[in-house]
C-alpha cells in the first residue's frame, strides 16, 4: 500500500501539528454551539453556576418536520424580503401577494416554523395576517403547539387582536385559545424554563387575562431585550388599540387562566418554587404570575394555600425569624429574585407590607438605599408607606445623601423627594443634605449634579451619544434627579436654577447641546408663577445664541421650550422670533430648524404680524382688539338710532333749541356717542 507523501523536516512536523490541534479546536467550536443551540433546560443552569435548581424533564423528543428544498427555500427568503420592503403600490397588491404566499405555503408550514432561514417569514405572515388566515395557522399548527412555542407567541398575540376587532369569530377564535390551553396542559412545568416556550406562555397568560399586550409594566416581561424586532407595515392596524388597553375577555378565559397558573405551581412544593426564584428564565413568569394573582383573583384568594403567593410565603405575615422572612432577605440582593421582592412589596395586602418593611426594611433603610439591587425595592417600599413612616424614613437617610451621590443611587433620592410631595412632608432637609452633597458654588454644583463637561460630545453622533449613555445609565438618573428638582419647587427647586444661571456661555451652549441636561434646561424653562424671575434672567441669555442651537438636534428643543418660557415676557419672545426671522433660509434646510420655524409659528409671524403679536401676548388668535370693539358699539349703537328716528309720527318737527347732532366716524364721536 503506497504511504501518504509526506514532507520532512522539523518545520514540515510543526505544520502538522498545528493544523491538527487547529482541527481539534474547531470539532470543540462545533460541538459548543450545538448544544448552546439546543433549548435551555434547568439542568444546564445547574451544571453552569452550579445552583440549587429544581430539574425538569423534557416532555418527548422534537420531532422531525423535514426540510425546504432549495427552490422552496428561494422563494421563501425572496417573499420575505418583499415584505419587509413593503414597495407595493397599493392595498390590494400586497394582499395578492400574501395569498400567493400563503398558497405556496400551503402544507408546509411546520416546514417554515422550523426552518433557521425562512422562520422570520412566518413571523412576518403571522402578523400580517387576516383573521381567517390566522385560523388557519391555529388550525395547522395544532397539536404541534408545544414544540413551536418559539413562534406562536406572535400568533397567539396577534389572533387574540384581531378577534376582539371582528364580533362575529370570537366565538370561534375563543375556542381555539381554550384548545391550546388544554394542549399545553401538564407540561408548563417545562414551559416555566424553557427559554422560548416560557415567552409563549407569558403571552398567552396575558391574553387571557385581558391585561395590556403593548404596556410599561409587562413589556420586560414579555420579550426579552435582544428579542429581533420583525418590522411589518400593518394592513389596517385593529392591534395598536387593543393592545395599549384593558381587553374585555369571556368568562371562559378567566376559568382557563386560574386554571393554568394554578396548574403551574401544583407539582411544585414552597422548595422548588424558591429555587425558581433566582432563575434567570422562570423568575419573570412567576412575577406575572404573582401579579395576576393580586390583579385577577384579588388578595382574599391570593391568600389560599394553594396560590403562588401563599407557596412563596407560607408564614402570612413573614415575622422576623420565620422562614418566609428569610427567603424575603436573600432574595432582596438578588439581582433577579429582587424583581420578585418588588412585586410582592407593591402588590401584597396592606398586613403583610406593613409587617414586611416594619420588620424586615425599616430597621436597614441605609443598608438597602446603598445597596444597587435591594434599592429598587426600597423605592417600591417608599410608595406605599404613611406619612410618619416617610418622615422616619427622611430623618435616617438625609445623613447619608452624600453617600448616595457617591454611588450614583439618585433613583432613591428622587423617590424620596417625590413622595414628600405627595404626603405633604417638609423637604428642607433634604434640600440641605443635597448642597452639603453636591457643592455650595452654583455653577460647579449644577455640573456635578448632572455630570456634564467631563467629556465632550462636540461632533459625536446621535447614535453614537446614545450607546455611550447606555452604558453608563446614572447620568440619566441625575438628569431625572434634576428635574424632580425643578418640579417641586423651593430649596429644590432653587439649587438647580441658580446653578444654571450660574453657568458661563460655553457651559451653558454646552448644557443645552447633550442629550440628558438639556431636559433639565427646557423642564426650567416651564411657565410657573415662582419661576418668573429665573426666566427672566435666563431668556435674554439663550436669545443670545440662538443661532448656535436652533438647527442643532438636540438644542432644538430648547428652542422650542423657549416659547413657553417666553409667557409674561412677550418682549423677549418677540426678540427671538425676530432673530429665527433672519435665519429663515437656515432653519428651512435642516430638519431641527424646520421643526422650530413651525412650533414658533413664523409663518404667521413673517404674514401675519399682528396675529402673531396677539397671540404672543397671551391672548388667543382672533380675539378682536379694543379699537374692533369700540366700532361694534358704536354701529349698534347707531342702527338703534335709525331705528328710533324711523319710528316716529310723520311730519314732527324738531324743538326750538334742539342742537342737530352729526354723525362721525372718528374717536370723538364715539365718545360722544357713548355719552348720549
Amino acid at each position: 500500500m503506497p504511504k501518504e507523501h509526506k514532507k520532512r523536516g522539523r518545520r514540515e512536523e510543526k505544520k502538522r501539528k498545528r493544523e491538527a490541534e487547529e482541527e481539534q479546536a474547531v470539532d470543540k467550536r462545533q460541538k459548543s454551539n450545538e448544544a448552546d443551540d439546543r433549548d435551555t433546560t434547568v439542568e444546564d443552569y445547574q451544571e453552569a453556576d452550579g445552583a440549587d435548581y429544581i430539574p425538569i424533564a423534557r416532555p418527548g423528543e422534537i420531532p422531525f418536520y423535514g426540510l425546504l428544498d432549495e427552490e422552496e427555500q428561494e422563494y421563501f427568503k425572496h417573499a420575505d424580503s418583499m415584505l419587509e420592503l413593503n414597495q407595493f403600490k397599493d392595498e390590494e397588491e400586497r394582499e395578492l401577494f400574501l395569498a400567493n404566499v400563503y398558497k405556496e405555503a400551503n402544507g408546509k408550514e411546520l416546514k417554515i416554523a422550523n426552518s433557521q432561514s425562512c422562520s422570520r417569514l412566518m413571523e412576518r405572515l403571522i402578523l400580517m395576517s387576516t383573521p381567517d388566515q390566522l385560523k388557519a395557522l391555529f388550525h395547522k399548527f395544532s397539536g404541534h403547539f408545544l414544540h413551536l412555542a418559539q413562534h406562536s407567541e406572535e400568533l397567539t398575540a396577534a389572533a387574540e387582536a384581531y378577534s376582539g376587532a371582528h364580533g362575529k369569530e370570537t366565538t370561534t377564535a375563543e375556542q381555539l385559545f381554550l384548545d391550546t390551553t388544554q394542549e399545553l396542559e401538564g407540561n408548563l412545568g417545562y414551559l416555566m424554563t424553557d427559554q422560548f416556550a416560557s415567552h409563549t406562555l407569558r403571552v398567552l397568560l396575558i391574553v387571557l387575562s385581558g391585561q395590556p399586550l403593548v404596556d410599561a409594566n409587562t413589556t420586560s416581561l414579555i420579550q426579552s431585550k435582544r428579542k429581533e424586532q420583525i418590522a411589518f407595515a400593518s394592513r389596517e392596524a385593529p392591534a395598536s388599540s387593543a393592545s395599549t388597553s384593558t381587553r374585555t375577555v369571556p368568562e371562559s378565559f378567566r376559568g382557563a387562566l386560574d386554571h393554568m397558573m394554578k396548574g403551574m405551581v401544583a407539582d411544585l412544593d414552597t422548595t422548588s418554587l424558591r429555587a425558581l426564584a433566582p432563575h434567570p428564565v422562570a423568575n419573570p413568569l412567576l412575577q406575572l404570575v404573582l401579579d395576576l394573582e393580586f390583579r385577577q383573583s384579588g388578595k382574599s384568594k391570593a391568600k389560599a394555600m394553594s396560590s403562588l403567593y401563599r407557596k412563596l410565603l407560607p408564614d402570612d405575615p413573614p415575622e422576623p425569624g420565620t422562614d418566609s422572612a428569610s427567603f424575603f432577605n436573600g432574595m432582596l440582593y438578588d439581582s433577579i429574585g429582587s424583581r420578585l421582592c418588588e412585586i410582592l412589596v407593591t402588590n401584597s395586602p396592606g398586613k403583610t407590607f406593613k409587617v414586611l418593611y416594619q420588620s424586615l426594611l425599616r430597621d436597614k433603610l441605609q443598608t438597602l438605599a446603598k445597596n444597587e439591587t435591594a434599592s429598587y425595592v426600597l423605592i417600591k417600599a417608599f410608595e406605599r408607606v404613611n406619612k410618619q413612616d416617610l418622615e422616619q424614613a427622611v430623618l435616617e437617610l438625609s445623613p447619608q445623601i452624600e453617600i448616595l451621590v457617591k454611588r450614583s443611587r439618585t433613583s432613591v433620592i428622587k423617590c424620596l423627594i417625590e413622595r414628600c410631595v405627595v404626603r405633604g412632608v417638609d423637604t428642607e432637609a433634604l434640600a440641605s443634605a443635597l448642597e452639603r452633597a453636591y457643592g455650595p458654588q452654583p455653577a460647579e454644583r449644577v455640573k456635578k449634579m448632572l455630570k456634564f463637561g467631563t467629556a465632550n460630545n462636540e461632533g459625536i453622533s446621535d447614535e453614537r451619544q446614545r450607546h455611550i449613555e447606555s452604558q453608563d445609565p446614572s447620568k440619566a438618573h441625575a438628569s431625572l434627579l434634576a428635574q424632580s428638582m425643578l418640579e417641586v419647587g423651593g430649596p429644590l427647586g432653587n439649587l438647580v436654577s441658580e446653578g444654571i444661571l450660574g453657568l458661563d456661555t460655553t457651559s451653558l451652549l454646552q448644557m443645552a447641546r447633550d442629550r440628558s441636561t438639556a431636559r433639565v434646561l427646557q423642564k426650567s424653562l416651564a411657565s410657573t408663577g415662582d419661576s418668573i424671575r429665573y426666566r427672566r434672567m435666563i431668556m435674554p441669555r439663550l436669545a443670545n445664541m440662538i443661532e448656535d442651537i436652533a438647527t442643532h438636534t438636540v438644542a432644538s428643543h430648547v428652542v422650542d421650550a423657549s416659547w413657553d418660557g417666553t409667557e409674561s415676557l412677550p418682549f423677549i419672545r418677540e426678540k427671538i422670533a425676530e432673530r429665527l426671522l433672519q435665519l429663515e433660509t437656515s432653519l428651512r434646510d435642516s430638519i431641527p430648524g424646520r421643526a422650530v420655524w413651525r412650533n414658533w409659528k413664523m409663518d404667521m409671524y413673517k404674514t401675519k404680524r399682528f396675529d402673531w403679536m396677539v397671540e404672543a401676548k397671551g391672548r388667543p388668535a382672533g380675539m378682536k382688539t379694543g379699537i374692533e370693539l369700540a366700532r361694534e358699539r358704536f354701529a349698534t349703537h347707531t342702527s338703534g338710532l335709525k331705528v328710533k328716528d324711523s319710528g316716529g309720527t310723520r311730519g314732527s318737527r324738531k324743538k326750538v333749541g334742539e342742537k342737530t347732532t352729526t354723525v362721525g366716524t372718528g374717536a370723538n364721536a364715539i365718545a360722544a356717542a357713548g355719552q348720549s
